[in-house]
């Protein structure tokens, strides 16, 4: 491979930095092309973002397979390219892009088949919404393998250690996309107004063309693979390790739409309007999880290839150098959304009620954002361990504990609606407290590293064996 960046030694917090802020960056794009939506479909009235919202459900669902791939990608590339494996990380990623593919046909053709009963499943009254609905999701259908095999490029790139590649390509899609939106939302130059529909054409073709762009990237002279072909038979035991490392996160994240799909139907219950509040507030709210997830993938790479070349020290350093840096996005999500909720929300859908409903989720929800935080960027580091297990465990238990939360919480006459925003809330809370002290549990057995002794200042001290490393009197593990 020609193009890969080593992390495995230089300054730590450079080192993170330079690799999360593209894809900090690259992450804002993805977010992008929703929040454009929800943007211009907000002035086509709230039952128009009602539809792209309870659709898309079931393209948040998808990404679940999208993740066996890509973290499969990740973890096996850079690990891979920390050991100077340059042709165990092209088997990586030709495999990783094979399953992607694979996975990308058999989902699309379920939800093509199902699309009906799927959207059925909300029980919404108002046929209207439901057609619209039914609708997006069709159309999302026919560009499905551009949005699961996209990703899957950027996890390559990412593992490599450049991220500014996936930065500039998604960058160039999400331009197309903010130009298309308007035009087949509301009509232009004789082109109809097909308002949800025109949303859903308008990000199947940008993600046309970044699959595009990312292909003549890598068959392009400069390609960071070389001898790169898909046209081959997959390697089992790559196709192991892919599943061994991709399986429990997407088994989490596909948990994760599932029980918010049946968060979804429970929010339905009182109407269109907590639909949209809903899927606009996600989007709000958003923008420190894109911030945490460039974070996460940052470190995951990080860790990764200091894995692969066995830096213990450096691991438990870039942790601490990400979960700080994290912390402050945090402290300063939570201070928007609790303090300017409603100038925010006011932003997507002008419409009164919604606004007042908007408020309610977004100071809820901002109580959260630092733990949130947390769990996500410590989720990234357990995942360039190769230890995809425990985020997983603790994911699935409190995110699936949301819905008898929220059943019990919103039946009470004092909370209503605003009790489903609170048990995910909570849960957020609890699970980045908990796998913050599982990773330092587990760092702290690795003989080389003594973690946390005083955590209540962020005092941390190293035992004997690491100051002495440092200093070159012996050597790592």
């Amino acid at each position: 491979m020609k193009k890969k960046i080593n992390l495995t030694e230089g300054s730590i917090f450079l080192n993170l930095i330079k690799l999360a802020l593209p894809i900090m960056a690259t992450s804002f794009v993805q977010m992008t092309y929703n929040m454009t939506d929800m943007l211009w479909l907000g002035r086509a009235g709230s039952n128009q973002v009602a539809a792209a919202g309870t659709a898309g459900f079931f393209v948040w669902l998808g990404f679940a397979f999208i993740l066996i791939s890509k973290i499969g990608a990740e973890v096996g590339v850079a690990q891979a390219t920390g050991r100077n494996d340059d042709l165990g990380a092209r088997d990586f990623a030709r495999n990783s892009i094979q399953i992607n593919i694979f996975l990308a046909i058999l989902y699309g053709t379920f939800i093509f088949i199902f699309r009906k009963q799927m959207i059925d499943f909300f029980h919404i009254e108002d046929a209207e919404v439901v057609r619209m609905s039914v609708g997006y999701l069709t159309t999302v259908t026919y560009g499905i393998l551009f949005m699961f095999i996209n990703p899957v490029f950027s996890g390559i790139y990412n593992g490599l250690g450049d991220s500014k590649t996936p930065f500039y390509v998604n960058t160039i899609g999400l331009v197309f996309n903010i130009i298309l939106d308007p035009i087949l939302i509301f009509g232009f130059a004789g082109i109809p107004a097909l308002g949800v529909q025109g949303a859903a054409i308008a990000t199947v073709l940008s993600q046309l063309l970044v699959t595009l762009i990312f292909v003549l990237l890598i068959w392009g002279k400069r390609s960071p693979f070389s001898e790169f072909h898909l046209l081959v038979k997959p390697m089992r035991n790559v196709c192991s390790q892919i599943f061994k490392f991709g399986s429990p996160v997407a088994l989490q994240s596909g948990l994760f739409s599932i029980f918010a799909i049946i968060i979804g139907r429970i929010i339905a219950h009182w109407g269109p309007i907590p639909i949209a509040v809903q899927k606009v507030g996600s989007q709000i709210e958003a923008i420190s999880w894109m911030t945490a997830s460039g974070f996460s993938t940052a470190l995951s790479s990080y860790v990764g290839q200091n894995y692969g070349a066995k830096k213990w020290d450096r691991i438990w350093k870039g942790y601490v150098a990400g979960i700080s840096a994290v912390s402050v996005v945090g402290v300063l999500a939570s201070l928007l959304l609790i303090f300017f909720a409603e100038p925010i929300f006011k932003l997507f859908i002008p419409e009164q009620e919604a606004i007042r409903q908007g408020a309610i989720y977004l100071r809820i929800l901002g109580i959260s954002q630092l733990f949130m935080c947390l769990e996500i960027t410590t989720a990234g580091a357990f995942n360039g361990l190769g230890k995809t297990v425990p985020p997983s465990i603790v994911s699935i238990i409190f995110t699936g504990a949301r819905i008898p939360a929220a059943i019990i919480l919103s039946s009470s006459a004092l909370l209503g609606l605003s009790g489903v925003w609170w048990s995910i809330s909570a849960s957020s809370i609890f699970k980045g407290i908990i796998l913050v002290i599982w990773f330092m549990i587990y760092l702290k057995k690795h003989p080389t590293i003594i973690g946390p002794r005083i955590i209540g200042k962020t005092i941390f001290k190293w035992d004997l064996r690491y100051l002495r490393d440092k200093r070159g009197i012996s050597g790592r593990a």
